[in-house]
């Protein structure tokens, strides 16, 4: 059977859309740039909506690299040329390199949804009151290059409790209403806490 020159041209098309839908598969679009195109990986709990709702980075913040994921809420970063160690600000991830400890619940899953998100990326970073913690870490909210609120991302999934420290309080009702629809939708560590308990 011979293809016609019209028709061979569409099955080109047809077969290059599908190629090129096939290699967009489980990402949904987002906006910005970055490494990942201004898209983020499809499969949370959280809408776009819901995502697109949460504050944007203020004017000021600052673009960093991260180098580095040491769990789900600190991370190293080139921050102006100098190399810092960053705790993010407002949430606790349950620990999962703690020194002569066990990995807590859902540990190493926040570790690993961090390393998912964050490894590699230029990310925003801002400040709060106080800049840096007793450990010497740098403090910060951090958005990722589709525009997501990263802190805010770990408390709606489930990844993260609230974790309140004065004078740092600019989004502490954002994280504690996030922690509560996910702990009421039993996202993440929630899921584990309410299985433990059967």
């Amino acid at each position: 059977m011979r293809i016609d020159r019209p028709d061979r041209r569409a099955l080109v098309l047809v077969v290059l859309l599908s190629v090129l839908l096939a290699g967009c598969q489980g990402y949904v679009d987002g906006v910005g740039g970055g490494d990942r195109a201004g898209r983020a990986p499809a499969g949370l709990a959280t809408s776009k909506a819901e995502r697109a709702a949460w504050p944007d980075p203020p004017n000021g913040a600052v673009r960093s690299k991260v180098q580095r994921v040491t769990d789900g809420d600190t991370f190293v970063a080139t921050v102006k040329g100098r190399r810092e160690r960053v705790r993010v600000i407002g949430v606790d991830t349950p620990e999962s390199v703690a020194p002569n400890r066990p990995d807590e619940p859902f540990g190493e899953e926040s570790s690993d949804f961090a390393k998912r998100y964050l490894s590699g990326e230029t990310v925003l970073l801002a400040g709060d009151a106080e800049p840096r913690d007793r450990y010497g870490r740098m403090l910060a909210y951090v958005w990722l290059p589709d525009g997501t609120f990263w802190n805010a991302l770990l408390a709606a999934e489930g990844y993260a409790q609230q974790l309140t420290i004065p004078p740092n309080v600019t989004y502490a009702g954002l994280f504690r209403r996030l922690v509560g629809e996910a702990r009421r939708e039993n996202r993440g560590l929630w899921a584990e806490e309410t299985q433990g308990r059967s």
